[in-house]
C-alpha cells in the first residue's frame, strides 16, 4: 500500500511533467508561428523568418556603419509611425501638458513620440540630419554589454554602454547636457544672465568659437541663421532641454584667431569631432 506521501510524490510529477509538456508546446507552436511570419530584409537576401532577421548582417559591424534610414525603417516603421495618445489613462490632455524641455519659445506643435521628435518634426527637419545610425550602432541581441562575445562591440567601442542599446555619454548628452557657463566665463546661468548679452549667443560667439556644428548629423548653416534669430535655437541644445545634470565635453576644433593657451578645463578635450561624424572635405570650407 503507498504511503501518504509516495502519492503526493506521484502527483507533484505529474504535475511537472504536465506543465513542461505545455511549455514544450506552446514553444514549438511560437516556433511554428515565427517561421510564417516572415519579413522583406533589404540585407541579408530573400525574405526570412523572424530569429534570421534578428541576427541579419545588417545589426552588426560592419554592415550597421552603411545602412540607410529606408533599411532601418523597412522593419521598425513604428517608430515614425506611432503617435503619442491625445489623452492619457487618467484624463489628462497632450495638448495641455508640457515638459520643462518644452518651455523654450522654439517649442511648436504636438506632442510627438521620441523617434519622430528627432528625425521628422518641423525642427529636426530644419536644424538636424539626424539618421537612424546617428545613435544605434547595432544591436546584438544576446547581450546589451561590450566585449562579450566575438560579434559584439569591442570594450574599446564607445556604441553602446552596459544594458542600453546607445551610448547616451556620446549620443544623448550631446544635446541634452547642461550649459557649463561657468567654463564660459558668464556671470550666472544662461537664463539668468541672457539679458546682459543682449539676449543673443553671437554677442561672443561671433568671434569665438566660430568653427562649431560642422558635423554629418547637424545642418550647420541652418543652426547658424536660426541662432541669429532666436537664442533659443542654440540654447535649446546647450543647456535648454538637459536631461543630465553634467555637459557634455565637446571637442575645440580650432578658429581663427585661437589663442595658443588652453584652459584647465579644455586640457583633455579633443581638437576633432568622431570620425564617423566628420563630413567630407569639400564642405568643411
Amino acid at each position: 500500500m503507498e504511503s501518504p506521501k509516495t502519492g503526493l510524490l506521484i502527483l507533484a510529477l505529474l504535475a511537472v511533467v504536465t506543465v513542461a509538456g505545455g511549455i514544450f508546446g506552446w514553444t514549438i507552436r511560437q516556433q511554428g508561428a515565427a517561421q510564417q511570419n516572415t519579413v522583406a530584409l533589404p540585407v541579408g537576401g530573400p525574405s526570412t523568418d523572424y530569429l534570421r532577421a534578428t541576427y541579419d548582417p545588417i545589426h552588426f559591424k560592419p554592415a550597421i556603419e552603411s545602412a540607410t534610414d529606408a533599411q532601418c525603417l523597412a522593419c521598425h516603421r513604428e517608430v515614425i509611425e506611432d503617435r503619442v495618445r491625445e489623452t492619457s489613462p487618467a484624463g489628462i490632455k497632450a495638448s495641455t501638458s508640457k515638459a520643462w524641455y518644452q518651455q523654450l519659445t522654439t517649442y511648436a506643435g504636438e506632442q510627438e513620440t521620441f523617434h519622430r521628435r528627432h528625425l521628422v518634426t518641423p525642427l529636426a527637419r530644419e536644424l538636424m540630419n539626424l539618421r537612424c545610425i546617428t545613435c544605434h550602432q547595432g544591436h546584438d541581441p544576446r547581450d546589451e554589454a561590450p566585449a562579450t562575445s566575438a560579434t559584439a562591440a569591442p570594450q574599446s567601442d564607445k556604441s553602446f554602454t552596459l544594458r542600453k542599446q546607445v551610448n547616451v555619454e556620446t549620443t544623448c548628452l550631446k544635446c541634452h547636457g547642461q550649459m557649463p557657463f561657468r567654463n564660459m566665463g558668464l556671470p550666472a546661468s544662461w537664463p539668468e544672465s541672457k539679458e546682459m548679452f543682449g539676449n543673443s549667443c553671437l554677442t561672443c560667439h561671433a568671434t569665438i568659437r566660430t568653427n562649431r556644428h560642422r558635423v554629418n548629423y547637424l545642418k550647420a548653416a541652418a543652426i547658424e541663421a536660426a541662432g541669429a534669430r532666436n537664442a533659443d535655437n542654440c540654447y535649446g541644445c546647450h543647456g535648454g532641454r538637459a536631461w543630465y545634470r553634467i555637459s557634455y565635453p565637446y571637442p575645440r576644433h580650432a578658429w581663427e584667431g585661437m589663442g595658443p593657451e588652453i584652459p584647465d578645463w579644455a586640457r583633455e578635450r579633443p581638437g576633432e569631432s568622431e570620425a564617423r561624424f566628420l563630413l567630407p572635405a569639400a564642405t568643411q570650407k
